[in-house]
């Protein structure tokens, strides 16, 4: 697994100037919807955006909650949008990464049209992965939601507040468990439909089952043989390279906004001076762009070792690009 990291990273060298062209384009539309989310939240929901916290925390609930609801909506919209945006950038960088390494020529722009090509397929297969880990993530929170229920049942028929507070504070760690278990099966088990949407022609359903079966059983003996395990620690060793170089490249535009308070208050971004703010935050998109797909490169890499693994796909691709003995 360790080599496979190394990999990941002697590609992601070699190929730095592709793969930055790759990931630049995406990564300045996520920062473009961004910045756009939150200009369309402060004018539908100023009051968030106005004062410190505690100030907003005196204001009406009558008042806020409207406001909150669309600041929620918007936050969430967002979200999906960039998890969308995220697979699409995988797999035009997993086209490119997973063509090199099978010895044929490929260009930046060769990927682009890959991925776009499918774009239809991709946006099916991510309803789909989104339907069935609404399923996922209510079934893993259900026990922690029933018990905080039952802690309310319990304070509001028997006035035992000490036990509901116990019972509701359980079942909220439970949920929060649950919830945390559900992101990372989500990111687990989707991991590798970017490239078997770059690799294999493949409808919407088709590409939903393939990746499961990629990810499904063992190629070892052992604990650390199975599939799910191997892809969970690369992927979280890969994740916290990521998260650092991001809390990194933050630094400038934190740094620009301490003087106009917390950079963790929304109010803050909006007293700081855009003209300020929006050089700062492109340096940043810039940075991303160059470290961002060691992610994507790792996950072509991975897809990779399982086709090799179980399909003997090099040598499937030789025995195809062999010229016939005459």
């Amino acid at each position: 697994m360790g080599e496979m990291i190394d990999r990941a990273a002697t590609f992601w060298r070699s190929h730095l100037k592709p793969l930055f062209l790759l990931s630049f384009g995406f990564t300045l539309v996520n920062y473009i919807a961004t910045k756009a989310t939150l200009v369309i939240g402060q004018r539908l929901a100023p009051l968030l955006y106005m004062g410190d916290a505690e100030s907003r925390a005196q204001l009406d609930p009558a008042v806020m909650l409207p406001q909150a609801s669309i600041t929620i909506a918007l936050w969430m919209g967002l979200f999906l949008f960039l998890v969308w945006m995220y697979w699409l950038a995988t797999l035009a960088a997993s086209r490119y990464v997973l063509t090199s390494q099978l010895g044929e020529p490929v260009r930046p722009a060769d990927a682009l049209r890959r991925s776009f090509s499918r774009l239809g397929t991709l946006t099916g297969v991510y309803l789909l992965s989104l339907g069935w880990s609404t399923l996922v993530t209510m079934a893993l929170m259900l026990p922690g939601l029933i018990l905080a229920v039952i802690g309310i049942v319990v304070g509001v028929t028997s006035g035992s507040n000490t036990l509901a507070v116990v019972l509701g504070v359980v079942g909220a760690l439970l949920a929060s468990l649950g919830l945390l278990a559900a992101a990372l099966w989500y990111m687990l088990r989707f991991l590798l439909v970017p490239p078997v949407l770059a690799m294999e022609d493949l409808g919407a359903w088709e590409t939903f089952r393939r990746s499961g079966q990629l990810l499904s059983g063992r190629v070892e003996p052992g604990f650390m043989g199975r599939v799910m395990v191997r892809a969970m620690i690369l992927f979280t060793v890969v994740s916290l390279i990521l998260i650092s170089v991001q809390l990194v490249s933050g630094l400038p535009s934190w740094l620009a906004m301490m003087p106009y308070g917390s950079p963790f208050d929304p109010g803050t971004m909006a007293r700081t001076p855009q003209l300020l703010l929006v050089p700062v935050e492109l340096l940043q998109t810039v940075a991303q762009s160059f470290f961002t797909p060691i992610n994507f490169v790792f996950c072509a890499l991975f897809y990779l070792d399982m086709r090799v693994r179980r399909e003997a796909l090099d040598l499937e691709h030789q025995l195809n690009t062999m010229t016939p003995a005459i």
